[in-house]
Parts: C-alpha cells; structure tokens; sequence
C-alpha cells in the first residue's frame, strides 16, 4: 500500500481516514473487477496547469485493477496518467453528482471497444475519488446465468461503494489471500436461502458431502448435515447471519467427508436494501494438508534440537566427571575445554528447540553463554562479563559456529588477561551495519604479549577461531591492543575483533 499512499500524499489533500478508506477499497476491489469482468482504476481530483498557465481541474489515476476472468481493457498500465478531453465528462459527473454514471454507447481505445462506468467513492458522506469500471467489450457475447449472477452482485457493490458501505470501516482484515470469485460464489437470500450456486461451489460442497440440488437450501442446513464438527456449522451459520445484516465476518472453514472448504461471507446491502449475503468459498483441502506436513516437519525439527541439546549436555556432564578424576593438571584443563565447547553448542541447539524458525536470537544465547562461562570457570567474583550493542538475528547454520568463537575468546580473555586471581571486565561489543556484523571481546588485564603473533601462536583455542571464522563464517578476526586500532599505542588490555557478512546468516 505504500505506493498508493506515497501518490495520494503527493497528489490530494486526503485526511488519513480516507486515506485508509481508499486503501481497504484498493485492497479488496479484485473481487469487483473479477465480477465485473472490468478494469477498476482509482481516480482522484487534481489541479494541474492548463496549456495556457490557468489551472485546470482534471483526475489523476493512483491504482489499477485487472480481472482475472475475462480480458483487460488496457495492455498498458494506467497508474500515473492524468486525464484530459471527453473522458473527463464521467468521472465529473459522478464525483459532483455523487452518482454512478454508465455510458450508454461504448468508447473506441485504438480498436478495442470500452464501455466506461464512473462509480463515486463516498467516505462519511463525502465523495473522495471515482472508480472507473472499464470493460473490454471486443469478445462480448450471451451471458450465461453464471455471468448475469456475477454482474448483478457486481451492481450491488458498486452501489454499496457509491453509498460509503463497501468496504465497510469497521471489516476485519485477515492476513492471508481468501477465497476469489473463480474458487467459487454462492449467493443467498435474506433468509439465508441458496439462490445460486457457481459450478465451482458445487463441487466443493460436493467435497464436503453434499449431494444433489444445492438450490433452495438454507445454508446453515446444508452444511450441518456434512460437517465433521458442528460448531464449524455452527460459525458459518453465523457468520452469514451476521453478513445479512450488514456485518462483515471472518472467513470460516468447514471441514468433511475428508475435505476443507474455507467461506467468506460478504453483505449485499446496495443503496440500504437488505438483498441478503455473496459467499465465496475455496477448496483448502490441499493447502491444510500441507500446512499440517509443515508443522509435524517443524515440531520434528524442534524435537531433534532438543534431543540433540540433552544428549550434548550429557556428554559436557561426563567430561565433567572425568576431569575430577584426572591428575595430570594439561590433561584436567583439556577436559574442562572441552566441556565448556560442548556446553555452548548445547546452548544454541537449547534456543533452536524453541523457534518457530531456522534463526536464532543471538543475544538470549550470548547472555547465557557468559553466564556459564562464569559459573564452570570460578570466576564470577573477579572477572565481570558484559554484553553491549545487538547481535540481531543469526541463521541457525552460523549460529554455532559463532558460539563457539565466542566460548574461545572469552574464556581465554578470562584465563590469560587476569593472572594471580586478578579482577577487571571482558566486555563483547555487537554492531551491525550495512550487510556486516562486527564483535568485539574487550578486556582490561594485562594485555598482549610483546612477541604475540596469531599465525605463530600453538594455543588450541585461538587456532578453533582462526579455522571457524574463516571458513564457516566467512569472515575475519584480528588481535589488538584495547583502544589502539593499529596495537601502537600500547594501552592496556587487549581486542579480538571479529567481521562477518551477515548474508551468509540470512535465511
């Protein structure tokens, strides 16, 4: 909506609520066009300078609409032509007049024959902008009852657009697309008796259970009868009452004899007049199923990372055990690595189990991660570990490679910055911008050594980070003085800076 928004801004004087009202007509008018057989295009009153420096009142079209069941009027688009000449003539009429204006012969566009009908768009009682309903006329033959029925319920939307019912300020608006006319339409009277039924809708009631004549049963009967569940016949029993009366439901599915129909039901009230309700209804037999294979795939998923989760502390537990238990201090130290490495990956396989998604909220398992850190390292009462900045969203496949990149660089800030049981803050910095994110670990201990090269160092851990960020995260990571980007400065404490494209992470 957007766009519409941005050519209403530029081009009217439109308050916000009529604004609004143009785009929840925008947002529901491929019904009518489809109706119709018609071209919709949405035009709104402007002042442009004439030829001679006068200004000049004319219309500026915002938004098109094709139908999908029958052929276009126009191959080009229209959004953005302001008109001039005999055109204008109805669209004046019908905002001045506040009436739907019809042209009796049809008009030529290059040798394509155009019947043009300017519906006003009323709005609180003020016309705001015209319709123009522009049907291709070049293939024009006997309508077939299908046909007449589509016409006349577009008659009547027409007039409840012209009455300022249609849509309706107060319709709900769903999420996802709902049923379209050629899916199937039912049209009911007062009583909620079936007057007329599109091939279509009969053959998904057909799939739900009914057999035989569906013409001239009441609605809420006829699916009772076949639904699985009453109150699914209950609610769409509902839901067309309260559509007669003028009211504008949620969409209801059905379900039986093994299939899905979703309804949605919309009022026929053209200039006041109760003439009962239009269902449109789909076959979503197909699509649920789907969506089921979907959410048994996720949970799956989700169980995996949980089993995954407990099997992998289990194994941090048993290392546990068996560093107590050794007495070679290089080989106590070795398990208690490992055991820390194990504990993180369990960390973003933890958070996974619960996301709806393959991504992770990285900033939940960072805090986590210092957290334990501190707690299996002894050294919560010395050493303070702080997060600042965001690390966003992080796809679920970089996700433990950066754990464990962070498990690295802290604990090692943790072992070697702060000798003799010394206190002071390692302190992890996030930013991202500009398709990168760039992680800091920051600490205020005793600094580098003066002959400190990564290439050179033999230290495990710092050859896990070097291998991760390279080739898992596709990025880079480079040791500093703190504070001294080019190391010269010889302040205290010591940097790790890590970049990445977050591209890689994206799903």
């Amino acid at each position: 909506m957007s766009a519409l928004t941005d050519a209403l801004a530029a081009r009217t004087t439109l308050t916000d609520a009529q604004v609004r009202h143009l785009q929840r007509l925008v947002g529901e008018w491929q019904l009518l066009s489809d109706l119709a057989f018609a071209d919709l295009l949405l035009w709104v009153p402007v002042t442009v300078a004439g030829e001679d420096g006068r200004s000049v009142d004319t219309f500026h079209c915002v938004a098109q609409c094709r139908p999908t069941t029958g052929p276009t009027a126009y191959q080009t688009d229209q959004v953005g032509m302001t008109l001039s000449g005999p055109r204008l003539a109805p669209l004046r009429t019908a905002f001045i007049e506040g009436r739907i204006f019809r042209e009796v012969d049809p008009d030529w566009e290059g040798d394509l024959p155009i019947r043009r009908e300017a519906i006003p768009v009323r709005h609180d009682g003020e016309v705001i902008a015209v319709v123009g309903r522009d049907a291709n006329l070049a293939s024009v033959r006997t309508p077939s009852q299908l046909e007449l029925v589509y016409l006349q319920s577009a008659a009547d939307l027409s007039a409840m657009i012209a009455d300022g019912e249609f849509p309706a300020p107060d319709a709900r608006l769903e999420e996802f697309s709902g049923p379209r006319v050629g899916d199937g339409i039912v049209r009911v009277e007062p009583d909620g008796t079936i007057i007329y039924a599109s091939p279509n809708a009969l053959s998904a009631f057909s799939r739900l259970g009914v057999h035989g004549n569906a013409l001239g049963e009441a609605i809420s009967a006829l699916t009772s009868s076949v639904a699985d569940d009453p109150f699914d016949a209950s609610d769409l029993a509902a839901a067309v009452a309260e559509a007669i009366d003028g009211g504008h439901p949620l969409s209801i599915e059905v379900e039986g004899g093994g299939a899905t129909v979703l309804f949605r039901a919309i009022p026929l009230r053209p200039r006041g007049e109760t003439l009962g309700a239009l269902l449109l209804l789909q076959d979503v037999t197909e699509l649920r199923r789907r969506d089921r294979q979907i959410m048994s795939k996720d949970a799956t998923i989700r169980e995996i990372h949980h089993r995954v989760k407990n099997n992998l502390q289990t194994v941090a537990a048993l290392l546990r055990l068996q560093a107590r238990r050794v007495a070679v201090p290089e080989a106590r130290i070795a398990l208690e690595e490992s055991m820390r490495r194990v504990q993180s990956i369990a960390l973003v396989h933890e958070t996974l189990s619960v996301s709806i998604d393959e991504s992770v909220a990285f900033d939940e398992v960072v805090d986590r991660l210092l957290d334990m850190l501190s707690d299996v390292m002894g050294s919560a009462q010395r050493v303070r570990l702080v997060r600042r900045g965001s690390f966003g969203e992080i796809g679920a496949e970089s996700a433990t490679a950066m754990v464990l990149v962070l498990t690295e660089l802290v604990q090692n800030a943790i072992e070697h910055a702060f000798p003799d049981d010394a206190e002071g803050t390692v302190e992890i910095v996030a930013h991202r911008a500009r398709g990168r994110l760039t992680v800091t670990v920051t600490d205020d201990g005793v600094g580098l050594p003066a002959d400190f090269s990564l290439d050179r160092s033999d230290r495990l851990g710092l050859q896990i980070v070097r291998t991760l960020v390279s080739s898992e995260l596709g990025g880079e990571v480079t040791y500093r003085a703190a504070g001294a980007p080019d190391g010269t400065d010889g302040a205290r404490g010591a940097a790790a800076e890590l970049t990445m494209p977050l591209a890689r992470s994206a799903r």
